[in-house]
């Protein structure tokens, strides 16, 4: 058994024999068939670990899994998948990799961390990489491991234009977020998100207000978990009766249930995350924008890269520089969004990317 197992870990029970680990795994592991494509990753097998919310959150566990499917067929990779229903899935699902000996495994989500970390550590001989999160000691300083490669994003950046493109056209002159749990790659869109709505107010001598989140103070509404849609349907409803017309939430399916909510209400739009949701979910037409991650990108390139023997702990950081992160479409808003401010958007964009403005928050990834 791995240390992966034998390490007690404060969200996953110790298990107590190699049996009980594979009677455990069984339950939450999800066998893939061989992969289809040219022979020179026919004998590389990627892996991926889900977290909790299932790989059809129509978020960033999906966004993975594309992730996954891509290199499956335009790389010829072999892959299995995990599934998590919750934290203490983790530790069992990594080790099951581990023991099937993937070359590569693929935590998704920063509550992977510990877990990824520990079989990094222990399993020098195999590569592992984790979506949204880097790596760090007991004191919570960022450390580098050889075999371990950290895939992050800075979605501030394209949160600031859709927090701008928010303000913009809100007609009630008030916007709002929420997030899942108070973990950096969800404040981070809060952070930007929030700066693009002062932005817009700087810029138009306005005074648009962001309920939902304070950023000089860190403090605002979270669900509790990425799971919990009723939380998320409650939460826009408070947002909504304080005078929001245009939404942000930051906590994968748990945004579904704001996006009914929204639905019910009429005249309240969304801005999704992670992946564009006028394409991923059947909200479309409540949806002004989106917040994008190409999460499916990097993972592909970092399975092709560890295929080509070139797999290196270098972090992939996702900017607008680098097409990493964007902003979706308008959509079904398009008419809706003034020429200027689409303008002034593509105008911020590109200040972003030369490095004449800076996007600033606590998480952002180094």
């Amino acid at each position: 058994m791995s240390a992966v197992c034998n390490k007690k870990r404060e969200n996953v029970k110790k298990l107590a024999s190699a049996v009980s680990m594979i009677a455990a795994s069984a339950l939450v592991l999800s066998a893939c068939g061989s992969g289809e494509g040219g022979d020179s990753g026919e004998d590389y097998l990627a892996c991926m670990v889900s977290d909790s919310g299932g790989w059809d959150d129509q978020s960033f566990n999906q966004s993975g899994r594309e992730g996954m499917t891509a290199a499956k067929k335009n790389l010829g990779v072999e892959e299995q998948l995990a599934e998590s229903q919750g934290d203490a899935d983790f530790g069992p699902n990594v080790d099951n990799m581990v023991q099937q000996g993937c070359n590569l495994t693929f935590g998704v989500g920063f509550l992977l961390e510990d877990t990824i970390q520990e079989a990094a550590e222990a399993n020098p001989d195999l590569n592992f990489a984790l979506i949204d999160s880097t790596f760090s000691d007991a004191d919570g300083n960022p450390v580098t491991i050889d075999n371990a490669k950290p895939v992050v994003f800075n979605t501030a950046e394209a949160a600031y234009l859709a927090g701008y493109v928010a303000a913009a056209t809100t007609d009630s002159g008030k916007v709002g977020t929420f997030g899942g749990i108070q973990i950096p790659s969800v404040t981070i869109f809060m952070d930007g998100f929030a700066d693009g709505v002062d932005k817009f107010n700087e810029d138009n001598d306005e005074d648009v207000k962001l309920l939902g989140w304070n950023k000089d103070k860190q403090d605002g509404s979270f669900s509790g978990d990425f799971e919990n849609q009723g939380q998320g349907q409650e939460l826009t409803k408070q947002l909504i009766s304080q005078g929001a017309d245009i939404i942000m939430p930051v906590a994968g399916p748990v945004g579904l249930g704001a996006a009914a909510a929204a639905k019910e209400a009429e005249d309240v739009k969304l801005v999704w995350v992670d992946s564009d949701g006028y394409e991923s979910t059947e909200y479309g037409d409540i949806i002004l924008t989106s917040v994008v991650k190409q999460i499916a990108n990097a993972v592909e390139d970092t399975v092709e890269e560890g295929m080509n023997d070139e797999f290196t702990s270098e972090p992939y950081v996702g900017t607008l520089e680098n097409e990493g992160v964007g902003l979706a479409p308008y959509h079904d808003f398009d008419d809706e969004v003034p020429d200027e401010v689409k303008d002034k958007v593509d105008e911020l964009k590109q200040q972003i990317i030369d490095g004449s403005l800076t996007v600033e928050s606590e998480s952002t990834p180094k």
